[in-house]
């Protein structure tokens, strides 16, 4: 760095600074900058969004529902950038909070990003679905796209979160993406919102 030009130096300076601001890379007194390990607290204050009616928030516990391998559809191809009909990854989950299935939740992840892995590997991970992607692929989150709408739930979502098919649910459309934009996940998220929320608080998330 020191043999650059001083304006080179001055912009990569900047370019750190941006992305220690955005949670990207964090910085440890006396050993240096790193790029930023998707622990369970990052995950539950940077990306988990469901908060209680009452603003109180907890962190969910997941049950794996199903693994399998499929085609992309239209949609997911689209929005992971690859060829439909290309094999993907399609992985169900039930989160809980307070003991209780609030969130249905598909992910969708091509199958050439993330080789071998398995149920057996995606259940018994330690830490966070992003922490194995980071762990196991060097694959890093650095930032996600979500889109939301209301809809009606079909029998199994219901049936999982203990709720009629008629009652509305909130839903979530996200992409996860790493560097370079280049997206990795489509996580649609299907929310029981009779006691919880969807909260984005932005100041917060950029200065934690």
């Amino acid at each position: 760095l020191a043999m650059l030009p001083a304006q080179d130096r001055k912009d990569i300076r900047k370019a750190i600074d941006e992305l220690v601001a955005e949670k990207i890379l964090v910085r440890q007194q006396g050993r240096g900058t790193f790029v930023t390990t998707h622990t369970e607290d990052r995950q539950f204050y940077y990306f988990f969004h469901i908060v209680g009616k009452h603003g109180s928030k907890e962190p969910p516990t997941h049950e794996l529902l199903s693994f399998r391998k499929a085609r992309a559809d239209q949609e997911a191809a689209q929005r992971l950038n690859i060829s439909r009909g290309e094999r993907v990854f399609i992985i169900h989950n039930a989160l809980k909070l307070a003991l209780k299935p609030v969130i249905f939740d598909e992910i969708v992840i091509p199958a050439a990003r993330f080789p071998e892995l398995t149920e057996a590997s995606f259940a018994s991970r330690e830490g966070t679905i992003y922490g194995l992607y980071q762990a196991r692929y060097g694959i890093n989150v650095v930032r996600i796209s979500e889109r939301l709408s209301a809809s009606h739930p079909d029998a199994r979502i219901a049936g999982v979160l203990g709720i009629r098919a008629s009652t509305p649910v909130l839903v979530i459309k996200r992409v996860a993406y790493t560097y370079h934009d280049q997206p990795v996940e489509l996580r649609t998220s299907w929310v029981n919102t009779e006691h919880h929320e969807y909260l984005s608080d932005l100041w917060k998330n950029n200065s934690r």
